[in-house]
């Protein structure tokens, strides 16, 4: 049986991705496991196929932590037997790399954003050059890659000249069975909004449009280092009946919200190549929920949402212009039915049973070479 050992800088928790790459992967005859992190508030992992490791650093932010990271990662790499090293965005790639080569292993390297272009980045300038020179002396080297969107991909066959394989972060289908015990509230709408809360994601401005749409709330679930901004900002405008942060929930219980909401956003601002790049596994989620969807104007997002007519894209942020997107989504003003038409084509293409046929090729392909 090929072994294979997943690296990711997270806490495994909620990382859909990892988990669905994995259970495919062993699905068809390979051995995972997956090595993450564990923070003092991690949760307890659910019950899954496939091994788990997590380990604890000494630190949990900054240049440091990846240092430390890519540290465990390494030496925990030297003393595993494994067939395939599977490296999961950027920041555990020096590792990946490093004992891949050492070990004379295969590498599959996984991007699932445009790490040096992250908004984080954008303003310090030092160490993005710093993941920009790792980003360059590392992807040329690469000789799998696959990542979730094809203006991922073009930047990188743009600016390296190296193939990467499109697969994108869509959710497994979800057919007519999984609808049969929700109940939606139809006193309240529910406004959804999955991932991380950093800056950049339109959450501000979710928030304030709240001010605008009657009998509906906005929920926010999932954490991050805007979380206690943004409860601020519904503190200052008297919004707490109407936004609602639930935080981070296990991937295996998330589906309890997203199929009781009734509109999905993913408004990603523009700050630099990641976020216009961007098609988050959100988007995918609120499809297979047959959820309509309001998202930014942006090329990924909006190309999705042309493509299927499932929803709306916002092109004048504004919380005025936004709150009349949901009131007239949500009071049917807009052609609802046309929209839960077109989600029920847009679930059977895009899902994961079509993804993973893509996956499993190149794996096997890995597994094989000399």
């Amino acid at each position: 049986m090929i072994k294979v050992i997943s690296f990711v800088s997270n806490d495994i928790v909620t990382d859909n991705r990892v988990h669905k790459i994995a259970s495919s992967l062993e699905a068809n005859g390979f051995e995972l496991k997956i090595a993450g992190r564990k923070f003092k508030y991690s949760k307890k992992l659910a019950t899954r196929s496939y091994t788990t490791r997590r380990f604890q650093l000494w630190f949990n932010k900054g240049f440091l932590f990846y240092v430390n990271l890519n540290i465990r990662i390494f030496f925990y790499l030297l003393r595993s037997e494994t067939d395939i090293i599977l490296s999961n965005d950027l920041d555990t790639l020096p590792a990946c790399w490093l004992a891949a080569s050492l070990k004379r292993k295969k590498l599959v390297f996984d991007s699932h954003e445009l790490f040096s272009e992250v908004p984080e980045l954008v303003h310090r300038p030092l160490i993005r050059n710093i993941w920009l020179l790792i980003e360059k002396l590392l992807i040329r080297r690469i000789r799998y890659g696959i990542t979730v969107s094809n203006s991922i991909a073009d930047h990188y066959n743009n600016k390296y000249r190296k193939q990467f394989v499109v697969i994108r972060n869509v959710g497994r289908f979800r057919y007519d069975v999984d609808f049969e015990d929700i109940t939606k509230d139809r006193n309240q709408s529910t406004i959804i909004y999955q991932g991380a809360l950093n800056m950049g994601r339109g959450l501000e401005l979710a928030i304030k449009s709240m001010q605008f749409v009657e009998n509906a709330k906005l929920q926010i679930i999932g954490d991050g280092n805007i979380r206690d901004k943004l409860k601020q900002i519904t503190s200052d405008l008297g919004l707490e009946n109407k936004v609602e942060f639930i935080g981070r929930v296990p991937m295996e219980e998330l589906w309890n919200y997203t199929s009781k909401a009734h509109i999905g956003i993913s408004l990603e601002e523009n700050l630099g190549l990641n976020y216009q790049f961007a098609l988050p596994n959100k988007l995918f989620d609120y499809i297979q929920a047959r959820l309509p969807v309001v998202v930014s104007d942006l090329p990924e997002l909006s190309a999705t949402v042309n493509q299927y007519g499932i929803g709306s894209i916002l092109k004048d942020r504004t919380p005025e212009k936004l709150g009349e997107v949901f009131t007239k989504m949500l009071k049917d003003e807009l052609p609802v039915g046309m929209y839960y038409t077109n989600l029920e084509i847009a679930a059977r293409e895009l899902c994961w049973e079509r993804e993973e046929e893509k996956l499993i090729r190149i794996f096997k392909r890995v597994s094989t070479s000399v």
